[in-house]
């Protein structure tokens, strides 16, 4: 326990991405003696993964569109959102309120400013979202995932704090385990995963892409994919016709320790993906999400890529040919492997759990804990470099 036991509440949207991180630092802050609370919508409720002890509190969290005629409904329920957490922060009196995006988290977070309650925000994109946007100027602190955040106002930059994006503990975990052994004639292990938007189209590329492989790099193919269930059987019956081995799903329980073994990814440049890819030193091709909002997931490539540890391609570049061609650049020669997965893993932020916790402990107690600025992030780049990846 770092000190006296406070109470803190999280606020995040109902997706992973969201709540990914919110849940590893709901274990950092308790873990350190804290309760901590959740506000969110109900798929966030739902989502596997939850700490056993963190409670959950579903509060209406409406959206302002483009169709005037749908403002009065979703204003009210902001408005209603906001009433009810103030309720809660009365009676569970928060030390602050940590929001991690979404349209869920805006009532907690308008209510916390509202109500002097410090508040802290987690972006965890390389473009600060439209709800986190709408915030900055009202929170107490911004904390980034990227050296490079676009969308974020120069008038707040004074408030950006870089931690990283939060992985879970058992991805954290793989971190010094070494890069698994790849030989000119060894096995080549492909993971492959898009998530239910972006699953369709690497079914349709990916197979006929890794086909067209010179058969040296081919023949040591050992592919995982995972697909949507309407994809899964024209998947296994293209790889079937290639002759490449491949086991598909719909969803991995073990996607860490399949992770671990694998030598190259593709797939989406989600925060979280990018963030566990980071964490652990894997080399990828991504392929961000083209109608993702302002354009975030090819923002998130942009440290990993500059560094070596991935190649970034246009979905509408995205072709079976195109894939081959990149695989064959990262994948043909091992050095060459290894060395994207040293750059991958020099992008990482392993202390990003521990430097936010620090810095939401700064609120209701201790002075501001001493974490990684944003003006001093080439200082950082200078010695994490030096640190060097595991052999």
């Amino acid at each position: 326990m770092s000190g006296p036991s406070r109470h803190y509440v999280l606020a995040a949207g109902g997706t992973g991405g969201h709540l990914i991180p919110a849940f590893a630092l709901a274990v950092e802050l308790e873990r350190r003696g804290h309760h901590v609370a959740l506000i969110t919508d109900d798929r966030g409720s739902r989502l596997p993964g939850k700490p056993h002890f963190l409670v959950s509190h579903v509060l209406p969290a409406g959206r302002i569109g483009k169709n005037p005629l749908h403002w009065p409904k979703g204003i009210g329920a902001i408005l209603e959102g906001k009433r009810m957490a103030l309720r809660l922060f009365d009676s569970f009196k928060p030390s602050a309120v940590i929001g991690f995006g979404g349209y869920p988290a805006f009532p907690a977070l308008w209510a916390a400013t509202s109500a002097g309650i410090p508040s802290v925000i987690h972006e965890q994109n390389a473009v600060l979202g439209r709800v986190n946007r709408f915030l900055a100027g009202r929170v107490d602190a911004i904390a980034t995932s990227y050296r490079e955040v676009d969308r974020l106002a120069a008038k707040h930059v004074h408030k950006a704090h870089l931690v990283g994006n939060p992985v879970r503990a058992e991805v954290l975990a793989l971190r010094e385990q070494p890069f698994p052994v790849f030989t000119q004639d060894g096995l080549l292990r492909v993971l492959v995963t898009g998530g239910s938007q972006g699953a369709g189209v690497l079914s349709q590329v990916v197979p006929d892409g890794l086909a067209m492989l010179p058969p040296a790099l081919r023949n040591r193919l050992q592919v995982t994919q995972q697909c949507r269930p309407e994809d899964i059987e024209a998947v296994r019956q293209r790889y079937a016709g290639h002759e490449i081995p491949a086991e598909l799903g719909t969803y991995f329980e073990d996607m860490a320790s399949r992770l671990a073994d694998s030598h190259l990814f593709i797939g989406r440049a989600g925060a979280s993906t990018v963030a566990e890819l980071t964490a652990v030193g894997r080399p990828a091709i991504l392929v961000p999400l083209p109608i993702a909002t302002d354009d975030h997931q090819a923002a998130n490539t942009r440290e990993v890529a500059a560094l070596g540890g991935a190649r970034m391609i246009r979905q509408d570049r995205f072709t079976p040919v195109e894939l081959a061609k990149q695989i064959q650049a990262i994948a043909m020669n091992p050095e060459t492997l290894a060395t994207a997965a040293h750059a991958a893993w020099n992008c990482g932020y392993p202390n990003a759990v521990t430097d936010l916790a620090d810095l939401v402990e700064g609120f209701g107690g201790a002075p501001l804990m001493d974490v990684i600025r944003v003006a001093d992030a080439a200082e950082a780049e200078a010695a994490t470099a030096q640190q060097g990846a595991p052999a």
